[in-house]
């Protein structure tokens, strides 16, 4: 079982679920996970549930690696990098949502 930071599930997908499913950790991986790395975490550690994500399906999946300003992107066709963004955005899979890295970069406390 796994918890990612941010996650993002088809509507479609939840419907199937009972009531009791919605009520606990849903049993089913997200279509789209967004996980951003502490500086307590292990990156390589982060990088095997991002696999662990891929591999069960999900279809999209943004690593935020705020220490090396990175974001790996994790797609079904492999996993792409990006240094220094200052946007990400989810197109074509979700293709309304971005995320703004500023505040990520450089936190203002």
């Amino acid at each position: 079982m796994r918890a990612p930071d941010a996650a993002w599930v088809q509507l479609s997908r939840l419907r199937d679920l009972s009531r009791q499913e919605k009520q606990r950790f849903i049993p089913l991986c997200p279509d789209f996970v967004i996980e951003v790395a502490s500086p307590s975490d292990s990156v390589a550690n982060l990088r095997e549930k991002m696999a662990e994500y891929r591999a069960n399906g999900a279809r999209l999946g943004w690593l935020i690696l705020p220490g090396s300003r990175q974001v790996e992107i994790y797609t079904p066709a492999g996993v792409e990098t990006l240094t220094s963004p200052e946007i990400v955005t989810s197109a074509p899979f979700l293709p309304n949502f971005t995320l703004e890295l500023a505040l990520i970069w450089n936190p203002s406390f």
